[in-house]
Protein backbone atom coordinates (compact mmCIF):
# COMPACT_ATOMS: atom_id res chain seq x y z
CA UNK A 1 0.00 0.00 0.00
CA UNK A 2 2.28 2.20 0.53
CA UNK A 3 4.40 1.58 -2.68
CA UNK A 4 1.24 2.67 -4.46
CA UNK A 5 0.46 6.04 -2.45
CA UNK A 6 4.68 6.85 -3.41
CA UNK A 7 4.32 5.93 -6.81
CA UNK A 8 0.68 7.81 -7.36
CA UNK A 9 2.94 10.74 -5.40
CA UNK A 10 5.05 10.89 -7.70
CA UNK A 11 2.67 10.54 -10.70
CA UNK A 12 1.08 13.31 -9.69
CA UNK A 13 4.05 15.59 -8.88
CA UNK A 14 6.17 14.60 -11.79
CA UNK A 15 5.04 16.91 -14.39
CA UNK A 16 5.95 19.66 -11.90
CA UNK A 17 9.55 18.41 -11.97
CA UNK A 18 9.75 17.73 -15.70
CA UNK A 19 9.96 14.07 -15.78
CA UNK A 20 9.04 12.67 -19.23
CA UNK A 21 7.75 9.48 -16.94
CA UNK A 22 6.91 8.44 -14.08
CA UNK A 23 8.51 4.88 -14.12
CA UNK A 24 11.17 3.05 -16.19
CA UNK A 25 10.80 -0.97 -16.74
CA UNK A 26 13.96 -2.70 -16.90
CA UNK A 27 13.47 -6.21 -18.06
CA UNK A 28 14.75 -9.19 -19.96
CA UNK A 29 12.21 -9.50 -22.97
CA UNK A 30 12.76 -12.66 -24.07
CA UNK A 31 12.53 -14.38 -20.04
CA UNK A 32 9.37 -12.26 -18.96
CA UNK A 33 7.92 -9.84 -22.33
CA UNK A 34 4.75 -11.27 -23.06
CA UNK A 35 3.62 -11.96 -19.30
CA UNK A 36 4.51 -10.64 -16.42
CA UNK A 37 5.79 -7.35 -17.64
CA UNK A 38 2.81 -6.79 -19.79
CA UNK A 39 0.58 -7.25 -17.23
CA UNK A 40 2.50 -5.24 -15.39
CA UNK A 41 3.24 -2.30 -17.55
CA UNK A 42 -0.81 -2.30 -18.75
CA UNK A 43 -1.46 -2.05 -14.85
CA UNK A 44 0.86 1.08 -14.90
CA UNK A 45 -0.67 2.66 -17.77
CA UNK A 46 -4.06 2.00 -16.57
CA UNK A 47 -3.40 3.52 -13.29
CA UNK A 48 -2.76 6.83 -15.17
CA UNK A 49 1.47 5.76 -14.28
CA UNK A 50 3.41 7.12 -17.50
CA UNK A 51 5.55 4.11 -17.96
CA UNK A 52 8.55 3.87 -20.33
CA UNK A 53 8.55 0.02 -22.23
CA UNK A 54 11.11 0.01 -25.04
CA UNK A 55 8.53 -1.50 -27.63
CA UNK A 56 5.97 1.53 -27.25
CA UNK A 57 8.73 4.54 -26.58
CA UNK A 58 11.79 3.33 -28.32
CA UNK A 59 11.19 5.14 -31.84
CA UNK A 60 12.02 3.00 -34.95
CA UNK A 61 15.24 4.07 -36.53
CA UNK A 62 16.48 5.64 -33.28
CA UNK A 63 19.55 4.93 -31.32
CA UNK A 64 18.45 2.48 -28.69
CA UNK A 65 21.51 3.23 -25.94
CA UNK A 66 20.75 7.24 -25.56
CA UNK A 67 17.23 7.18 -25.89
CA UNK A 68 17.07 4.16 -22.86
CA UNK A 69 19.87 6.35 -20.81
CA UNK A 70 17.97 9.21 -21.06
CA UNK A 71 13.85 7.97 -19.90
CA UNK A 72 15.94 6.31 -17.02
CA UNK A 73 17.35 9.72 -15.98
CA UNK A 74 13.73 10.89 -16.38
CA UNK A 75 12.14 8.60 -14.99
CA UNK A 76 10.84 9.16 -10.99
CA UNK A 77 10.58 5.12 -10.40
CA UNK A 78 12.78 2.44 -11.58
CA UNK A 79 11.24 -1.10 -11.98
CA UNK A 80 14.21 -3.67 -12.72
CA UNK A 81 12.52 -7.18 -13.21
CA UNK A 82 15.33 -9.44 -12.04
CA UNK A 83 14.57 -12.59 -14.57
CA UNK A 84 16.47 -16.09 -15.15
CA UNK A 85 18.75 -14.51 -17.74
CA UNK A 86 18.61 -10.75 -17.26
CA UNK A 87 21.87 -10.65 -16.17
CA UNK A 88 23.11 -12.14 -19.60
CA UNK A 89 21.70 -9.16 -21.21
CA UNK A 90 24.29 -6.12 -21.74
CA UNK A 91 21.61 -3.74 -22.57
CA UNK A 92 19.81 -5.07 -19.33
CA UNK A 93 23.22 -4.09 -17.29
CA UNK A 94 23.76 -1.33 -18.58
CA UNK A 95 20.16 -0.13 -17.99
CA UNK A 96 20.55 -1.18 -14.28
CA UNK A 97 23.98 0.61 -13.69
CA UNK A 98 22.58 3.72 -15.35
CA UNK A 99 19.32 3.31 -12.25
CA UNK A 100 21.92 2.40 -9.42
CA UNK A 101 23.77 5.88 -10.59
CA UNK A 102 20.47 7.71 -10.99
CA UNK A 103 19.34 6.99 -7.42
CA UNK A 104 20.53 8.98 -4.83
CA UNK A 105 22.14 11.53 -6.65
CA UNK A 106 18.66 12.49 -8.10
CA UNK A 107 16.53 11.10 -5.49
CA UNK A 108 14.82 8.39 -7.58
CA UNK A 109 13.06 5.20 -6.29
CA UNK A 110 14.20 1.78 -7.33
CA UNK A 111 10.85 -0.79 -6.49
CA UNK A 112 12.68 -4.29 -7.69
CA UNK A 113 11.53 -7.27 -8.46
CA UNK A 114 13.20 -10.67 -8.36
CA UNK A 115 11.19 -12.67 -10.63
CA UNK A 116 12.08 -16.48 -10.38
CA UNK A 117 15.17 -15.99 -8.96
CA UNK A 118 16.46 -15.47 -5.16
CA UNK A 119 17.01 -11.99 -4.01
CA UNK A 120 19.79 -13.22 -2.24
CA UNK A 121 21.87 -14.57 -5.16
CA UNK A 122 21.28 -11.11 -6.84
CA UNK A 123 22.94 -9.65 -3.67
CA UNK A 124 25.58 -11.66 -3.40
CA UNK A 125 26.46 -12.11 -6.76
CA UNK A 126 26.09 -15.89 -6.45
CA UNK A 127 25.22 -17.04 -10.13
CA UNK A 128 24.06 -13.60 -11.81
CA UNK A 129 27.20 -12.05 -11.61
CA UNK A 130 28.91 -15.25 -12.95
CA UNK A 131 26.89 -15.27 -16.04
CA UNK A 132 26.99 -11.79 -16.45
CA UNK A 133 31.10 -12.32 -16.21
CA UNK A 134 30.68 -15.02 -18.01
CA UNK A 135 28.93 -13.66 -21.34
CA UNK A 136 30.96 -10.39 -20.99
CA UNK A 137 33.98 -12.46 -21.37
CA UNK A 138 32.43 -14.74 -24.08
CA UNK A 139 31.85 -11.35 -26.18
CA UNK A 140 35.22 -9.69 -25.36
CA UNK A 141 37.49 -13.48 -26.34
CA UNK A 142 35.46 -13.40 -29.65
CA UNK A 143 35.98 -9.40 -30.50
CA UNK A 144 39.75 -10.04 -29.44
CA UNK A 145 40.08 -13.30 -32.20
CA UNK A 146 38.85 -11.04 -34.43
CA UNK A 147 41.78 -7.87 -33.82
CA UNK A 148 44.52 -10.23 -32.82
CA UNK A 149 46.57 -9.08 -35.53
CA UNK A 150 45.98 -5.37 -35.43
CA UNK A 151 48.07 -3.87 -32.68
CA UNK A 152 47.50 -7.00 -30.17
CA UNK A 153 48.94 -5.77 -27.57
CA UNK A 154 47.69 -2.34 -27.39
CA UNK A 155 44.12 -3.51 -27.73
CA UNK A 156 44.57 -6.06 -24.82
CA UNK A 157 46.01 -3.26 -22.32
CA UNK A 158 43.06 -0.96 -23.31
CA UNK A 159 40.39 -3.84 -23.71
CA UNK A 160 41.65 -5.50 -20.06
CA UNK A 161 41.09 -1.95 -18.00
CA UNK A 162 37.47 -1.25 -20.31
CA UNK A 163 36.30 -4.79 -19.50
CA UNK A 164 36.91 -4.76 -15.72
CA UNK A 165 35.34 -1.14 -15.31
CA UNK A 166 32.67 -2.31 -17.03
CA UNK A 167 31.87 -5.73 -15.07
CA UNK A 168 33.23 -3.92 -11.69
CA UNK A 169 30.02 -1.16 -12.53
CA UNK A 170 27.47 -4.35 -13.70
CA UNK A 171 28.68 -6.28 -10.61
CA UNK A 172 28.31 -2.59 -8.48
CA UNK A 173 24.94 -1.86 -9.75
CA UNK A 174 23.47 -5.39 -9.14
CA UNK A 175 24.36 -5.74 -5.66
CA UNK A 176 23.23 -1.96 -4.69
CA UNK A 177 19.46 -2.44 -6.03
CA UNK A 178 19.94 -6.42 -4.94
CA UNK A 179 19.86 -4.94 -2.00
CA UNK A 180 16.74 -2.80 -1.62
CA UNK A 181 13.68 -4.10 -0.57
CA UNK A 182 11.72 -5.58 -3.08
CA UNK A 183 9.11 -7.82 -4.02
CA UNK A 184 9.88 -11.46 -4.94
CA UNK A 185 7.94 -13.71 -7.12
CA UNK A 186 8.51 -17.11 -7.40
CA UNK A 187 5.48 -18.69 -8.86
CA UNK A 188 4.07 -18.21 -12.48
CA UNK A 189 1.86 -15.27 -12.77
Amino acid sequence: MAAANRLASSSSSSSSEGSLYDGFLSFYGEDIRTGFADCLYYTLVGAGIRTYRDEDELPKGDKIGPELLTAIQESIISIPIFSEHYSSSKWCLNELTQISECRRPKNRIVFPIFYKVEPRDVRNGKEIHAKASKEYQMRVDNYQKQLVEINAKVFEEQQKHFEETIVQGWKKALTEVGELNGWHLKERM
